[in-house]
């Protein structure tokens, strides 16, 4: 067996008023990044700079990161950072505002870098030489504050991009499930089946070890037992605090063992059309677990494990539950026409097929299967 790596933050603080934490840190100034307004109307960004504040912290905000955070907008922040000069990037909200913070700080370390520089996988150079991270997911789905991924998209190109590597694993991760509260249901669907998208194709990987493959299992077991939960409830404490550590274990099995084709066709086609990254991965499940099946036992194991008859089938159940359309024509998120998805569809299929979450899929997919499998979930035709 090769040498292999387990990555994970060095802490992970969780549970009730684990924000608290940030008043214990010891720095002189930290850089705050956030997304749209959520955080500042829940109250939740001014707690965390009267934190900082306590902690005797200088802080500034750097928001208005958007649901797919672009290229100019990290750039833009990593040079608000070099004017700042941070010794912590605190990143509060969403996953994309965690994904932005990420290369931010990557930017910030590094400001010569330009973005074509950090595509390849493990192209990015040494982090921490000026500042240390740490993670607040307002969101139970992307487990962005404990991965080494980041998603980026190139608007001029409708292209999105994961950024690999190892070193921006955040060096805290804190999971209070009093942000998480606040998400409105379809955004509760939508983050939860990430995690499950996480889950299982982690554990589908051809890189899964017996150190993923529990993590794996447990935030798979969590996400069936309590998404419906929080999705009817939102103060549903109980639920929410297990779908924000399912999100986590989720994120520790991912980032080591990586993804599979779910991820790969969701990134192309939400650079495509703009729809949700989770809602995308929900809709594309059962379609790639169908179409896996014949590379792979994982699906089997893990229905053994779960104690459910057909994975695929508890997805699509799922996905009703939470008031998810089984297709993308159902989809009224976005203009899903069929016009539109024809003319893109071979290009997606070539881009998607490129992706570097297809290189550990099951089996050895082809732009040729990937075009199928768009088809079908588009579609509605299930894949035999």
């Amino acid at each position: 067996m090769s040498i292999m790596n387990f990555s994970i933050p060095r802490q992970i603080i969780y549970g009730e008023n684990a924000m608290e934490h940030l008043s214990k840190l010891t720095g002189k100034k930290a850089a705050i990044v956030t997304g749209g307004s959520s955080m500042k109307k829940f109250g939740f960004l001014d707690k965390a700079v009267e934190l900082l504040r306590k902690a005797g912290i200088e802080s500034i905000i750097i928001d208005g990161v958007e649901p797919n955070p672009s290229v100019k907008t990290v750039v833009a922040g990593g040079k608000k950072m070099c004017d700042f000069g941070p010794d912590w990037i605190v990143a509060i909200g969403g996953g994309s505002a965690l994904d932005a913070a990420k290369v931010m700080w990557c930017f910030y370390e590094h400001p010569n870098l330009k973005f074509e520089d950090i595509i390849p996988v493990g192209a990015m150079p040494p982090l921490r030489n000026k500042a240390k991270m740490i993670c607040l997911p307002s969101t139970s789905g992307t487990a962005s504050e404990i991965t080494a991924f980041s998603v980026i998209t190139d608007t001029d190109n409708h292209i999105k991009y994961p950024i690999v590597a190892a070193d921006m694993v955040p060096d805290i991760a804190i999971l209070d499930p009093a942000l998480p509260a606040c998400m409105p249901p379809h955004i509760t669907a939508n983050t939860g089946m990430d995690v499950f998208a996480h889950s299982i194709e982690a554990f589908a990987s051809t890189a899964a070890t017996s150190f993923t493959d529990p993590y794996a299992i447990e935030a798979l077991r969590l996400v069936i037992e309590y998404l419906p939960a929080a999705y009817k409830n939102g103060k549903d404490m109980t639920a929410r605090a297990h779908m924000h550590n399912a999100s986590c274990l989720a994120g520790m099995a991912f980032t080591n063992a990586s993804l599979g084709l779910v991820h790969s066709l969701a990134h192309k086609i939400g650079g495509e059309f703009g729809v949700t990254h989770g809602l995308a991965n929900a809709i594309l499940m059962p379609y790639i677990i169908d179409f896996n099946r014949k590379f792979s036992d994982k699906y089997a194991l893990a229905e053994k494990r779960l104690g459910i008859k057909d994975i695929a089938e508890t997805v699509r159940e799922l996905n009703k539950k939470l008031d998810i359309p089984l297709c993308f024509k159902d989809c009224n998120e976005v203009d899903f026409s069929e016009e539109k998805f024809k003319t893109v569809l071979d290009r997606m299929s070539k881009n998607a097929h490129a992706d570097p979450c297809t290189l550990t899929n099951p089996g050895k997919p082809t732009p040729a299967d990937v075009k199928l499998i768009y088809e079908s979930a588009y579609y509605g035709k299930k894949i035999n």
